[in-house]
């Protein structure tokens, strides 16, 4: 290895801090990266138990006749406000705390089943499934987390029926992507009875409507000079709360309350730090982890509404003596629309799941299930607009607002950009510490390191020399499992030859570390596609023909996706990187004119 200076180090460890803090058990997702499919984490296609889904099913029905009633997204948009009628209806139905315990007051819902309600209303507006996220998903869900009884018995009650509203305090000037940097302060009192916070937050959905915000500020370090990330539970009735900007004005999600505040020496009760003191960075990633689930299925339900809207139009609007329907590159974006949305809903099923099973590490499977349902929402809308031609541009029909409202998706909660290459870096890290095994062996022998690299060498060779089986019972599924298997160990020879090649700078080659990602979000989407696939078939066997899935979706996104994992593995090698560098160095390093 190269030797790194001092501030290099300093780097890698903040990063290792930042991306590894959690458990690294081998997950589904992790697995790939080491050249394994990791079958009992997402094979049956999990399904939600017969007892909820008949309570899920009667929830839908009420939800989707409010919404239908009650809702009016463009009025919404045009008032920038979520009519408090709104709410309070959200509230009845239990939207609000639908994966809080029944003893707080919550439906006691799978996450599963919470993504089915969030889908429907992503269906129909974006500022409010974005109003609900912020609200449960990422607001009151630290406190589900990480909250002591006696705080979940004073909160809970109210947030899970809607009386009171919750908001996630995370974002500040030097801190958005950069979780880790953020400045506000959190000093203790002298006889240690609370904490006086100073500091502002802004882009804080909820914020100006909250009841309980879930802030995050920098605490001492008892002993050192250090400091470290709390979370802390704020209201907005403690002294020096101050509302400085309520509803900030947006391009998208105008619905929803977006605030800037400040906290000038607010004096929060020690009782009310939530989790371990100097553990909030942990709370905000484990939130997170959450709200991206959500996030994929409100996009999910978007997406539907695109195909719904395209198939729409394309079978009544004429041009040329003939229906769009009949033009093969109209066909082409509807096509492509029902292969991603499909994919879309399994991987946030699968994702959910995950979350139900108590599974102990689903951080890449979150990541994933984000960036890949946030892009291809961004595609629907594209082309789902350029079907509808010019009438698109204008506000007598949803697609411009959708438009508007979508774009905030690929940047919230962690952009894109950041979370690309976490992923990247999560998921190469498995065989990066074991081939640094082998090679340290290498450079100092000893007796327990020799162990050690035995068993790492071991399980690199095993990877690379077989292929993963893929499990499926249908046979007419068994040529796209065994492609995938292949796939699988392609990609964990190009990664071990990334890590080979590169070594430490590859935590700054964001552009190799784009095609890895690329390479497992879609083999990822993939295998959930795939294990839908085989149960929808295996159902339908079962019942008749009657209920055979409509198999040209699925197939179409297995079909693309091998080839965009075949692309972008054959990019790592064959490219313009260095082209593409320059070009752009040499634009940076012009004066500004």
């Amino acid at each position: 290895m190269n030797k790194l200076d001092a501030q290099r180090q300093k780097e890698i460890q903040q990063a290792e801090e930042l991306l590894f803090a959690g458990p690294q058990a081998l997950g589904f997702a992790k697995g790939l990266f080491q050249g394994h499919f990791v079958a009992d984490w997402v094979m049956p296609y999990p399904r939600i138990p017969a007892a909820q889904q008949t309570e899920l099913d009667e929830t839908l029905t009420g939800l989707c006749k409010f919404l239908d009633e009650d809702l009016d997204p463009a009025e919404i948009d045009r008032q920038a406000d979520i009519p408090r009628g709104v709410i309070d209806g959200l509230g009845r139905i239990g939207v609000l705390g639908m994966t809080a315990p029944k003893e707080y007051g919550g439906r006691g819902f799978s996450q599963m089943a919470n993504c089915k309600v969030l889908e429907e209303i992503g269906r129909r507006c974006a500022s409010t499934s974005v109003f609900v996220n912020a609200h449960h998903s990422i607001g009151i869900r630290a406190l589900l987390l990480f909250g002591t009884h006696e705080q979940k018995q004073k909160w809970l009650p109210k947030l899970s029926t809607g009386q009171q509203l919750g908001a996630f305090a995370l974002t500040e000037k030097e801190a958005g992507s950069d979780a880790a940097n953020v400045q506000m302060q959190a000093r203790p009192s002298e006889d240690g009875s609370h904490f006086i916070l100073n500091g502002e937050k802004r882009y804080i959905t909820n914020a100006a409507i909250a009841h309980e915000l879930t802030v995050m500020a920098r605490t001492p370090v008892p002993g050192s000079d250090k400091t470290a990330i709390t979370a802390f539970l704020v209201t907005p009735d403690m002294p020096g709360f101050e509302m400085l900007e309520a509803r900030m004005p947006k391009m998208g999600i105008r619905g929803t309350a977006t605030g800037r505040f400040a906290l000038r020496d607010v004096k929060v009760p020690k009782e009310n730090i939530l989790g371990p003191p100097g553990k909030g960075l942990k709370v905000a990633l484990t939130v997170l982890d959450f709200g991206r689930t959500t996030f994929g299925a409100c996009c999910t339900g978007a997406a539907k509404t695109c195909l719904d809207l395209a198939v729409q139009h394309a079978n009544t609007r004429k041009q040329f003596n003939k229906t769009l329907g009949n033009f093969d590159l109209v066909k082409k974006k509807i096509a492509r629309m029902a292969a991603d949305a499909y994919a879309m809903e399994s991987m946030t099923t699968v994702t959910a799941s995950l979350i139900d099973r108590g599974l102990e590490d689903y951080m890449l499977e979150t990541a994933m299930l984000k960036v890949f349902t946030t892009e291809r929402l961004w595609e629907c809308i594209n082309d789902v607009f350029q079907i509808y031609g010019g009438s698109a541009y204008f506000v007598d029909l949803p697609l411009e607002r959708m438009l508007r409202d979508a774009r905030i998706n690929q940047i919230g909660e962690g952009a894109n950009e950041v979370l690309t290459s976490f992923i990247a870096l999560v998921g190469m890290r498995g065989p990066g510490m074991e081939f640094k095994e082998i090679y340290d062996t290498m450079m100092k022998p000893s007796r327990d390191r020799m162990s050690k690299a035995w068993a790492a060498g071991k399980n690199r060779l095993g990877a690379t020399i077989r292929v993963p089986d893929v499990p499926v019972q249908s046979e007419q599924l068994r040529g796209h499992a065994r492609q995938l298997g292949r796939l699988i160990w392609r990609f964990n020879f190009a990664v071990n030859r990334v890590l080979i090649t590169y070594r430490e700078p590859i935590l700054d080659m964001q552009i190799v570390q784009e095609r890895i990602a690329n390479a497992a979000m879609d083999l990822f989407a993939s295998t959930c596609v795939l294990s839908r696939q085989d149960s929808e078939i295996q159902f339908a066997r079962r019942n008749g023909d009657a209920a055979a899935p409509d198999r040209a979706a699925a197939d179409l996104f297995l079909r693309q996706s091998f080839r965009r994992i075949r692309s972008s593995l054959a990019g790592l090698t064959d490219n313009d990187d260095k082209a593409l560098l320059a070009a752009a160095n040499s634009c940076l390093a012009k004066p500004p004119s």
